[in-house]
C-alpha cells in the first residue's frame, strides 16, 4: 500500500473499533482484535513496527472499503498519525487498492 490514503482509510477504521463498544462485528472485513493489533503501529510517541496478528488482519480487510473513510477527520482525534497509517500497508508488504 503506497497510498497514505488507503492507510488513513485502515486506520480510521481500526480507530472506530478502539473506541467503540465490544462488538462481535466487523468493520471492512477487520475483527476487533485486528483494529486492536494494528493501533500500537499507528499511535506516537514510541510505535511499533506491526505485529504479525496486525499484517494479517490487513491482508484479510477489504481496502476498497477503508478508502471509504480516506478523509476522514478522527484519525488525529483517536490519536492516529496519518503518516504511520499511510506507512503501515507497506509495512506488511500489501498493495493499494487503485483509486484509494
Amino acid at each position: 500500500m503506497d497510498s497514505p490514503g488507503a492507510v488513513i482509510v485502515l486506520l480510521t477504521v481500526v480507530l472506530l473499533f478502539v473506541t467503540a463498544p465490544a462488538t462481535t462485528e466487523a468493520v471492512c472485513n477487520m475483527s476487533q482484535a485486528g483494529a486492536d493489533a494494528c493501533k500500537p503501529s499507528v499511535t506516537q510517541p514510541n510505535p511499533t513496527p506491526p505485529s504479525a496478528a496486525c499484517c494479517k488482519a490487513l491482508e484479510a480487510a477489504d481496502l476498497k472499503c477503508f478508502c471509504s473513510y480516506k478523509n476522514s477527520p478522527l484519525l488525529p482525534k483517536l490519536g492516529i498519525d496519518p503518516d504511520l497509517a499511510a506507512k503501515l500497508p507497506a509495512k506488511c508488504n500489501l498493495s493499494t487498492p487503485d483509486n484509494c
